[in-house]
């Protein structure tokens, strides 16, 4: 029961881009979850990432594919599979012939046919290097194969058809999710993983509202908005609002240092130094 696929019974009730997005939905609640690989149904895997190659492919061809593929050895290997187990052969041959098409570029073709660079051979030659070329046509041949193999359709009657199919309405789903989660075994192990990875990630401004918050001994909830036009010591700067545990405040800084002000008092509730924000951070 832990990785049966499960969809929602608004999407299985729709058209054919419903059924796909209804489970693009439910694996994106999983990983939002932090329900890993392993505990999610491999074929939900396998449409959701169909589904994602077939969105980056129109967008911006298979460079959009490979720029916004994560890990793409992983990705690939479900692409193959779902596009095997759909019956989909033809985009299965296209998909492979492309793939083994960009492995084989030098690193300077790849990047001008990631950058979409692709009006000067990176070899000194005239127009594009052959490489680049053949994927270029490549794209051209995945959006006229859709047209007479459409991967929607494809995709989603083979998720009617799974036999292990778990239709549920939005409240089933939310406890069906909910239930997963608590069998994870490492859970706070990995929810700490993702809040570090996510500072990891966070602007800078964001980075010294936490830190301000720390010496306050506030609780950051939501930063709200940036105000360009916020008087300072009579000088125009930007200024943060955000709010915490304790109440609404600001942010500005100096060349040295970053204040947390109350809005209405103007009070100053923290100070740091950007030397030791940097250290702490």
């Amino acid at each position: 029961m832990t990785n049966v696929l499960v969809l929602s019974q608004e999407g299985i009730n729709g058209g054919d881009a419903d059924v796909v997005d209804a489970n693009v939905d439910v694996v994106n609640a999983m990983y939002a979850e932090l329900l890993d690989v392993e505990e999610i149904a491999e074929n939900a895997l396998r449409s959701y990432y169909v589904d994602f190659y077939l969105t980056q492919s129109l967008e911006g061809g298979f460079a959009q594919y490979v720029f916004t593929a994560p890990e793409r050895e992983g990705i690939d290997a479900y692409i193959r599979a779902g596009l095997e187990s759909m019956g989909a052969a033809a985009h299965l041959d296209l998909f492979n012939r492309t793939a083994a098409a960009f492995d084989s570029l030098t690193e300077d073709d790849a990047d001008c046919y990631l950058e979409g660079d692709t009006d000067v051979d990176p070899d000194g030659g005239a127009g594009v290097s052959e490489g680049v070329r053949q994927l270029e046509e490549l794209d051209v041949e995945f959006e006229e194969l859709l047209e007479t193999e459409d991967l929607i359709a494809l995709n989603a009657a083979w998720l009617r058809g799974q036999e292990d199919l778990l239709v549920l309405d939005a409240a089933e789903l939310d406890r069906h999710i909910v239930e997963r989660v608590a069998r994870i075994p490492n859970l706070e192990e990995r929810r700490a993983e993702a809040a570090e990875d996510a500072l990891l990630d966070a602007p800078e401004f964001e980075m010294i509202i936490r830190e301000l918050c720390d010496v306050a001994g506030h609780t950051l909830q939501k930063i709200t908005m940036g105000d360009p036009n916020y008087v300072h010591n009579g000088e125009t700067t930007l200024a943060w609002h955000f709010s915490t545990d304790q109440g609404e405040f600001l942010m500005v800084e100096d060349d040295d240092e970053a204040f947390m002000i109350h809005p209405d008092t103007k009070e100053i509730v923290a100070a740091v130094e950007f030397e030791e924000a940097d250290s702490a951070l």
